[in-house]
């Protein structure tokens, strides 16, 4: 072969490879996929991750991540590449000081922010309130203004209703509601609070599949209160860069789907307990003509992947926040007015509402493991804190004055026999944290963290007490082995004679 011909293969060889590299690298594109903590959103996005995944990207469906601040932040920060949402909660909760005369107007707006709006998938889930057909029938209920004439009625309303500006505020103020007894709750177990009689009405969503289940009356919204849902795909606009063929892909649900569709694949789900997963397959397969694409985990590899995702959380946080609360501890105990305050400071952090903290803190880190850890770590710090301090102020002031006179060095003394002195009560302030840190840190699953959260809030969404059981109960188990190993270490780390029992 002459140089020239081995040139021309060479460039051939290189060019062939280029492209299948490119190739390789639009194929191998990452779509993350997210949806809120109720099943239909849970459905659409597996929809939408399903159909990423046609397209040839590597699609990652980040389930049951809370309310729609959570995901909106997190599709504006690229933490998130997609998710459901609906126009009237873009209108009333997103977009909250402009109005829009259509949806061209609203579309438009969104663009502005670097978020594309897909065309509406085809049904309308408007919010309504329900009551048990009985007990409506019985008071003669038949519209939402017709509640006013019953002031004893017990209202129960979803956490997000309670504060939306389409929600229960406005809808009082609409209906002149005058009305008391109202609680916020979530929305699966309001539904259980309807059906006991311990509440008289909730909100729901049209298409709910437990309102044909429990047999519910939808009241007539008489003055038109509720906006329109239609539901929709939003998604960030450098997808279309990224991964021109997931946006065509995701466009292919437009108009696809009516309310008895939704209404339908709702009650699969939620009341024939199959996995969300299937119930899309089974859409895409028979309306797209869309191969099955069905990851239904087993139960004994999910629980094997939460505990993974548990003990990173809980590992990382409490190894940072001995590493911190220790010295601090140290701290406290050598500077008295110093460490008042420390301990102040620790003691305020441990009030703050864990959900509230895990919220503020996705502004910082973004939704996954950063923000549960970041909390996790905080809360942790109070009692490591607080016992290292106890345990070095309570040394007996005998032992004090004999390693001083000892003329050992403060340094010396602080690691040769204060903390040897402090370490059981220090041991005990890093059990209780880790003990702590393994039952909040399934609040992680809300942000998108996983873990034992997570089978914990699908299996109350889905009603399914053994979801529920598989992240309870591994959680417990992994408590009481942290408590064995604390105990272990304790025989390692404190002196033989101070574990020695006291006499009687």
């Amino acid at each position: 072969m002459s140089g020239r011909a081995a040139r021309a293969a060479s460039c051939a060889v290189a060019v062939a490879l280029g492209a299948a590299a490119c190739a390789d690298g639009q194929g191998s594109a990452e779509v993350v996929v997210g949806s809120k903590k109720f099943t239909e959103s849970v459905i659409l996005g597996e929809l939408a991750a399903q159909l990423a995944r046609s397209a040839g990207a590597e699609a990652q469906h980040r389930r049951d991540l809370g309310g729609t601040r959570v995901l909106w932040s997190a599709l504006l920060r690229g933490d998130i590449d997609v998710y459901p949402e609906y126009t009237g909660t873009i209108v009333q909760e997103i977009l909250v000081r402009r109005s829009f005369p259509d949806d061209a107007a609203l579309r438009a707006a969104l663009l502005e922010r670097g978020i594309v709006m897909g065309r509406p998938l085809g049904f309308n889930n408007t919010y309504a309130i329900g009551m048990q057909e009985a007990r409506a029938a019985a008071l003669g209920v038949r519209r939402i203004s017709d509640l006013r004439k019953h002031l004893d009625l017990r209202f129960g309303f979803t956490n997000e209703f309670m504060d939306r500006a389409d929600g229960w505020p406005s809808l009082r103020d609409a209906y002149r509601l005058p009305h008391r007894d109202v609680r916020g709750l979530d929305h699966d177990l309001a539904y259980r609070g309807l059906e006991s009689g311990s509440i008289d009405a909730m909100d729901v969503y049209s298409t709910d599949a437990e309102i044909r289940y429990y047999g519910l009356r939808v009241l007539e919204d008489d003055a038109h209160h509720f906006p329109d849902y239609h539901a929709v795909l939003l998604r960030r606009r450098d997808l279309a860069r990224r991964a021109p063929g997931v946006a065509a892909a995701l466009a292919r649900l437009d108009g696809r789907i009516d309310a008895t569709a939704m209404s339908a694949m709702n009650a699969r789900a939620k009341l024939e307990r199959v996995p969300e997963g299937r119930v899309a397959a089974d859409f895409l397969e028979a309306h797209l003509g869309i191969g099955r694409d069905a990851r239904v985990e087993s139960a004994a590899s999910r629980i094997l992947r939460n505990t993974r995702e548990h003990l990173a959380l809980v590992g990382v946080s409490l190894s940072a926040a001995i590493a911190l609360a220790v010295p601090l501890g140290v701290l406290a105990a050598q500077r008295t007015r110093f460490g008042q305050a420390i301990l102040g400071a620790v003691g305020i952090v441990q009030t703050i509402p864990a959900l509230a903290l895990l919220v503020v803190l996705i502004g910082p880190f973004g939704i996954g493991g950063p923000p549960a850890i970041a909390a996790l770590f905080l809360y942790s710090l109070l009692p490591i804190v607080r016992n290292t301090y106890a345990g070095l102020h309570d040394i007996p002031i005998q032992l004090r004055e004999s390693a001083e006179a000892l003329g050992l060095p403060s340094a010396a003394r602080l690691r040769r026999v204060e903390l040897p002195l402090a370490a059981r009560s220090i041991l005990a302030g890093v059990k209780t944290s880790a003990v702590i840190n393994i039952g909040t840190a399934t609040l992680g699953a809300l942000v998108g963290a996983g873990g034992y959260g997570q089978p914990i809030l699908t299996g109350i969404r889905l009603d399914d007490y053994g979801l529920i059981l598989q992240g309870a109960v591994p959680a417990a188990v992994l408590a009481l082995v942290a408590q064995g190993v604390f105990e272990l270490a304790e025989r390692w780390i404190v002196p033989k004679g101070l574990r020695l029992a006291p006499s009687e």
